[in-house]
């Protein structure tokens, strides 16, 4: 079975597109709001110079995924696919920011629920690596029903606690 890691999900508050080079420029908009990466790993990543790197590496991930919010018709952040494991029956979702005034309610629930539905359709278990002091992330997480199951290093070699979401825990 093949897993789309670039569907285009539609919900009643924003749809999730793949990720487009032309989308730089209102991505950034978002991004270079110092707030939004306060508690993440890479605390710079408002910098223009910093943004451009996450940007491309997103473009060549095959799995990001951007936020418009349907009423505004607006970009109001991204997400990503990521790790697709077949034998394990796992996807990681991840890297995922929101515009502030998003933030604390039903646009990232929206996001990560539309998400999480693609998701089950090709795996039994959806994982997220969050930084140990982005406890904004966490709680977001916990919100939606993730347990914390454990650390791992990520793919930069810093520690992250491991969230899961499973079929069977998926209301």
């Amino acid at each position: 079975m093949h897993f789309d890691l670039q569907p285009t999900l539609k919900g009643t508050l924003l749809e999730l597109r793949p990720l487009r080079e032309a989308d730089y420029h209102d991505l950034y908009m978002v991004a270079s709001d110092p707030l939004i990466w306060e508690q993440h790993p890479n605390t710079y990543r408002y910098k223009k110079e910093i943004f451009k790197i996450f940007f491309r590496e997103a473009i060549e991930s095959h799995g990001a995924l951007i936020a418009i919010d349907l009423k505004t018709g607006k970009v109001i952040g991204s997400s990503r696919f990521h790790g697709y494991d077949k034998d394990k029956s796992e996807i990681e979702i991840g890297w995922t920011f929101l515009a502030r005034n998003y933030w604390g309610g039903a646009y990232n629930k929206e996001m990560k629920h539309l998400m999480l539905r693609h998701a089950f359709k090709n795996v039994d278990n959806v994982i997220f690596l969050i930084g140990p002091q982005n406890l904004r992330s966490q709680k977001a997480i916990e919100k939606i029903g993730g347990m914390r199951v454990g650390k791992r290093l990520d793919g930069s070699g810093r520690e992250s606690i491991v969230y899961q979401i499973t079929t069977s825990t998926f209301a």
